[in-house]
């Protein structure tokens, strides 16, 4: 059904009726009176004007004059005893008697301090005055033993209704339970037979407002016995003592808002009471009575269904929160068995996407990502990721809180519209928002339809003078409405649970760091150990290979025509192995300084660097006919010159040496590929490598070749250049077509 009034010309905010202030009415219901007083003197400076009624005395008689014009000095004793107590609350009710004419009347007396002023409300006590006893204990005990016989919320509700309904007698009682949003709905109806039945219709928010709720919150039980009562002003209207209204939020003569009481008409209610349900210090619902004629409920019976309330209050969080207890517990093993998979796993995400149960299992989601480290990690049916990177960067923007879940996401964010099949419903958990990090978890659109007590969108009536005026909705039949953009809400259990995943991602990610902190640090010890090892053995080695090749050299030079050709073949050979052996520790000694010596980093002309490079080899450039191709200019380069001129050195070495071709070529260039840094590669069309070499090439003194082969070489050149560049912050990487040719790729961090 369409919800939207098309006879509305503009949109109206109907969050205005929350502005009534209806804590300051300014007037009481006359079936008692209100006194503000000055303390101590007990002064009365505001009264209701209908004392006359009452107390067969003129309100103006007792204006500004003591208390104990009202009260003789044994009830003004009893009062100021009751006043010293520390809990005005818990005295209330106060018993007193007053003599009017040559009757003794019963009232019961309520008192209370709010904003610095002492007000006591008296009102009459007719069950004192007919000598009627009531069962308090009585009723209430048995009520209480019936309600502990059900095992559901709906069933202790059906019971709580059925319970008031005996205790009061009105014509209909509901148990009334607000959602997250306020609407409410009847879960539970004792009704006449001759009444419509209320049960399982819904109610918006708008009927009870903000300011209602709060003052319900405050007070568990209202009392409206004639809703076509003439309202009592208080006189002054404002305090003297203030200069405001008296706030009557504690009141329980407090006046009823006009729209209300237009509302009760509206319904064919003349009397109502409601009784507070609470949860956890929230209001969680009402128990609403409503009575088509006057009825007045006496103080002592009030009491009874207040006290049954706050009993009852307990139960049903207690119901409610024990009626999940099965999917919660499944919810407590899939919650320990994701903690451990995440610590069982290099990356986290892989504990939570990979295994069963997975994030889904946690929340009966029917999609989740992951956003972390600027990736994205999903797992059923989510968004795409363009639409997760917008969601992700609103979110970012407009969400503060560590958990939020709807379950309409295009509410508040009408880009979700697009994706409604996959995401009307949402949960976030943030463990990182200077990172971006964030799970969510998806839900479809269900569409699905509301019953509504009457039309829940107030109409706007236009007055005579043409303004706008909010009333209060005419209709309480049934009206149904097709809900869309919504999916099914989430349990509290589903959210407390995705809660309780953020603290184990956040406490698994410190660890892991923590743990990857301290390899780091054991990692850089192993490294300046390892550095400073290669550097004090190769220094020291080289003494006595030295000392070999020099006596060997001695030997033949000295000893020549004693020794056969045999023996200084092999002499020769013991000088060649020396001579490499002390190439390769020269090559370990160069590699261990590489991470002994601090980089001198400045702005580079790679062109220069190049070319003074090409310089030194020119003559074997020449002699191997090599021709050097640079298609454009080099960039300039964040960087330490020397050493970058080493990588450039080894790498064109590589391309000429590994070469086989008639016509040799080396291409020097760099990429044209943002984001920096700027790619730089060294190409050939030598002889190639195998894929299977590319990580071996890398590792000092790995060679593919003989010793002889292509120029021979101790192998260190490729690990050389391969820690200059990543001491720069940059990587390298070969890509090759064996027998064809190579290109190797190196990255500088800190371009220009």
């Amino acid at each position: 059904m369409n919800t939207k009034d098309n006879n509305i010309p503009f949109q109206v905010d109907l969050t205005n009726c929350d502005k009534e202030p209806i804590h300051i009415p300014g007037s009481i219901q006359p079936h008692g009176i209100v006194l503000a007083l000055k303390e101590p003197e007990l002064t009365i400076v505001q009264i209701s004007c209908n004392t006359l009624d009452i107390l067969s005395i003129t309100h103006e008689e007792l204006l500004n004059q003591p208390l104990n014009k009202v009260l003789d000095l044994d009830q003004i004793k009893l009062l100021k005893d009751c006043l010293s107590q520390e809990e005005l609350e818990f005295v209330n009710p106060i018993e007193i008697t007053i003599k009017v004419a040559t009757e003794i009347l019963y009232f019961d007396a309520i008192i209370y301090r709010l904003n610095g002023i002492l007000v006591l409300e008296l009102e009459p006590n007719f069950l004192q005055k007919n000598n009627t006893y009531f069962k308090f204990y009585h009723v209430v005990k048995y009520a209480m033993s019936k309600l502990q016989t059900a095992t559901t919320v709906i069933e202790l509700s059906q019971m709580l209704a059925k319970e008031v309904k005996n205790i009061t007698g009105f014509d209909r009682v509901m148990v009334y339970r607000f959602d997250e949003n306020w609407h409410g709905a009847v879960i539970a109806e004792e009704k006449l037979e001759s009444q419509t039945a209320y049960l399982g219709l819904h109610y918006p928010a708008s009927d009870i407002p903000q300011q209602a709720r709060k003052l319900y919150s405050e007070n568990w039980l209202r009392l409206v016995p004639n809703v076509k009562y003439q309202p009592a002003a208080i006189v002054p209207a404002n305090n003297p003592l203030t200069q405001q209204p008296l706030d009557l939020s504690k009141s329980i003569l407090r006046s009823v808002s006009p729209l209300h009481v237009e509302y009760m008409q509206n319904m064919g209610v003349t009397a109502s009471m409601s009784i507070t349900l609470m949860k956890e210090q929230k209001l969680w619902g009402l128990i609403s009575c409503h009575h088509q004629s006057p009825k007045y409920v006496p103080y002592e019976m009030r009491n009874a269904c207040e006290f049954l309330g706050q009993i009852a209050s307990i139960e049903l969080g207690n119901k409610e929160d024990t009626e999940d207890t099965e999917y919660k517990i499944s919810l407590k093993s899939i919650h320990s068995k994701l903690v451990e998979y995440m610590s069982g796993e290099k990356n986290f995400v892989d504990g939570l996407i990979n295994y069963q149960p997975n994030l889904l299992n946690l929340v009966n989601a029917q999609g989740a990502a992951v956003c972390f480290a600027e990736e994205y990690f999903t797992i059923g049916n989510t968004p795409n990721k363009r639409e997760l990177q917008n969601l992700v960067e609103w979110i970012n923007q407009n969400l503060h809180e560590e958990i939020f879940s709807t379950d309409s996401l295009s509410q508040v964010y009408p880009e979700a519209e697009k994706f409604r099949d996959v995401a009307s419903g949402l949960i976030i958990v943030r463990f990182s928002k200077t990172q971006k990090n964030y799970v969510l978890w998806f839900r479809p659109e269900v569409v699905r339809t509301v019953n509504w007590g009457g039309n829940p969108y107030k109409p706007v009536e236009v007055t005579t003078n043409g303004s706008l005026r909010l009333s209060p909705r005419k209709s309480f039949e049934l009206w149904k409405e097709t809900v869309q953009l919504k999916s099914l809400p989430w349990k509290t259990c589903e959210v407390n649970a995705a809660r309780e995943l953020r603290s184990a991602i956040v406490d698994v990610v410190l660890r892991k760091v923590d743990e990857l902190a301290q390899l780091n640090i054991q990692l850089e010890r192993s490294n300046n150990e390892l550095d400073a090892f290669a550097y004090i053995a190769s220094h020291d080695l080289k003494e006595p290979l030295r000392g070999i090749h020099n006596y060997s050299n001695f030997l033949i030079e000295d000893y020549g025509e004693t020794i056969n050709e045999e023996g200084k073949a092999k002499l020769k050979t013991l000088i060649r192995l020396t001579q490499r052996m002390e190439d390769l520790i020269d090559s370990l000694l160069h590699f261990s300084r590489l991470g002994r010596v601090d980089l001198s980093m400045q702005q580079t002309d790679i062109n220069g660097v190049v070319q003074s490079i090409l310089d030194l080899l020119s003559m074997r450039i020449e002699q191997m006919k090599v021709e050097i191709q640079i298609p454009r200019p080099l960039p300039t380069v964040y960087c330490d010159r020397i050493q970058v001129g080493e990588v450039f050195n080894n790498l064109i070495v590589n391309a000429m040496k590994y070469n086989d071709k008639d016509h040799k070529w080396i291409e020097i260039g760099y990429l044209d590929n943002p984001p920096r840094p700027i790619t730089f590669y060294v190409r050939d069309n030598g002889i190639g490598i195998r894929d299977k070499h590319f990580e071996a090439i890398f590792r000092i003194f790995k060679r593919l070749h003989g010793p002889s082969k292509y120029g021979g070489g101790t192998g260190a050149g490729l690990t050389i250049t391969k820690k200059i560049v990543e001491r720069h912050g940059g990587k390298i990487w070969v890509e090759s077509n064996y027998g064809e040719g190579t290109t190797f790729y190196f990255t500088l961090q800190g371009v220009d």
